[in-house]
């Protein structure tokens, strides 16, 4: 099939279900000792755990989409999201919010298998990429609110007071899912023949690459969006001057982010479509990966802060294009094979990736120039990750893309 409007709807959902996760990446690593946190590992394990529970969660959930509905799975995903979101408002403490962060990765179980799923469901070869960039422009609308509006309304309101917004907000998701997703289960790729198993399938080398670059991506970009505003309030203190106003390192760092989710929708979906074409994806992947390589070479150091701004402005345009093309090749590669299977195993891979971020960085920031440390060794493997992808685009005239 090839109709955009699923594909919409359920970007458009997602992205209000995203409002009150999105803006912990920017409270959090300076608000935790108002939400009852005790230390900044505990901000590392919280903003990571969701990402952890998703793990097992993944393939129960791509299993459970062969038997219900798209709907009924968008209804579970919005409840949840909205009743943890609301959660933040209520309770405080690090078990309690252990509790909420891990229901939330249950309802982005939900959201990201359902988006996936859809995708690939209602577009073809021709234009995969367009529709993957317009789901994945669409739904970081949500993340643009989360973290501008967070940022600049929680040094004000407190955590509390915007978090329960955000959550009696999540509701309304529910009205799009009522009036435009129907109650039948979305159309499913055949499965590979018997003599070719799943098993056999996942040693290619074409799809191992797909996994493994995948948790790195995602593992990076998760390191980027969880250490902003951290950075920020680490190298210019917790308020900065940018055009005369004075405003907090979480503002700051809520702004900049948001700024990435205004050009996400028109980006992404360009980004997209130009891969949709004869040259394939991986030309344009391997320049988005080497010029992410640069910024984040560039970005841990001490910089005036107009020329650090810039810096921060082109990785997040290369987070655009390197994660549109990531998802464009995996689903190329789920469409030759088994859409469930693939896309369960790379959700699984990605959410492994984002949920080690966190972690891994906040282990690292007790040290002197830990920072410095997780950037740069960021920026060794994006260069790596092209490597390893460089070798195939000699080989592209031979080797369709929807097989890389």
């Amino acid at each position: 099939m090839n109709d955009k409007r699923p594909v919409t709807v359920v970007a458009l959902v997602t992205a209000i279900c995203l409002l009150g996760d999105s803006m912990l990446y920017i409270i959090l690593p300076v608000y935790w000792r108002e939400v009852g946190l005790q230390s900044l590992w505990e901000v590392g394990v919280l903003l990571s755990i969701n990402r952890f529970v998703r793990l097992p969660l993944n393939p129960l959930i791509g299993w459970l989409y062969k038997r219900m509905s798209l709907r009924t799975g968008l209804f579970i995903a919005v409840l949840i999201g909205a009743f943890t979101t609301i959660g933040y408002g209520i309770f405080k403490g690090f078990i309690a919010w252990l509790i909420l962060r891990s229901l939330w990765g249950v309802a982005w179980s939900f959201l990201r298998m359902g988006g996936y799923f859809t995708v690939i469901s209602y577009s073809h070869d021709g234009n995969r990429g367009k529709h993957m960039g317009s789901y994945n422009g669409i739904f970081r609308l949500g993340s643009l609110a989360g973290m501008l509006v967070g940022g600049l309304l929680v040094p004000l309101l407190g955590v509390q007071t915007v978090s329960l917004a955000f959550g009696l907000m999540t509701f309304i998701a529910l009205i799009p899912i009522i009036l435009f997703i129907s109650d039948r289960q979305l159309s499913e790729q055949e499965e590979i023949p018997p003599e070719q198993s799943l098993r056999t399938q996942i040693w290619k080398k074409s799809i191992l690459r797909v996994l493994i670059c995948g948790l790195w991506i995602a593992l990076l970009q998760a390191v980027f969006s969880s250490t902003l505003s951290l950075l920020i309030d680490t190298n210019y203190s917790d308020s900065i001057s940018v055009f005369g106003i004075i405003i907090s390192s979480t503002a700051l760092a809520g702004v900049l982010q948001s700024i990435r989710w205004v050009w996400e929708p028109f980006l992404a979906t360009k980004v997209g479509k130009i891969s949709d074409g004869f040259k394939g994806r991986i030309p344009l992947f391997l320049l988005s990966l080497l010029s992410a390589a640069i910024g984040y070479a560039l970005i841990p150091w001490e910089l005036p802060i107009y020329l650090w701004i810039i810096i921060v402005l082109f990785v997040m345009i290369t987070s655009t294009a390197t994660n549109t093309l990531m998802d464009a090749l995996a689903s190329d590669t789920a469409k030759t094979t088994s859409v469930i299977a693939v896309m369960t195993a790379y959700s699984v891979m990605t959410d492994l990736g984002s949920a080690l971020g966190p972690m891994v960085s906040y282990w690292f920031v007790e040290w002197e120039h830990g920072l410095l440390f997780v950037y740069l060794a960021s920026a060794i493997i994006y260069l790596g990750i092209m490597i390893w992808y460089r070798p195939q685009s000699r080989v592209k005239k031979i080797i369709p893309t929807s097989e890389l």
